[in-house]
């Protein structure tokens, strides 16, 4: 079983800054490419960045030079640094991983829970 566990969301005012941890846990063989998507109320989950295993990154275009994404392999974990932010971030913010397991031996996507990012003053 495979099991993805985010934090470090939370409240900040428009400018500041958070930083999204993601580990992943569980029988692993390996993590190919890992990411952030974000799901503001009402609106479909869109992507915010991806990165691959050798550490090739996308972002959105509303997050370039804002964001940045990382991977800590040895740890199998993904973090999602988030700058100047702006109220227009605000939304529930879920990681992602595409991961070939012990049990099943097939690369699978696989999801957080999700963690609230609330930008306001």
């Amino acid at each position: 079983q495979v099991q993805l566990v985010e934090s470090g969301g939370g409240l900040v005012q428009p400018g500041g800054s958070l930083r999204l941890s993601c580990a992943a846990s569980g029988s692993i063989f390996t993590i190919n490419a890992m990411g952030w998507y974000l799901q503001a109320p009402g609106k479909e989950r869109e992507l915010v960045a991806t990165i691959s295993r050798g550490g090739s990154t996308n972002y959105a275009d509303s997050v370039k030079g804002r964001f940045t994404i990382s991977r800590d392999n040895a740890k199998n974990t993904v973090y999602l640094q988030m700058n100047s932010l702006k109220p227009e971030d605000t939304a529930v913010y879920y990681c992602y991983a595409d991961i070939i397991s012990l049990s099943r031996w097939s690369a699978d996507d696989y999801w957080g829970q999700g963690t609230q990012v609330t930008v306001s003053s």
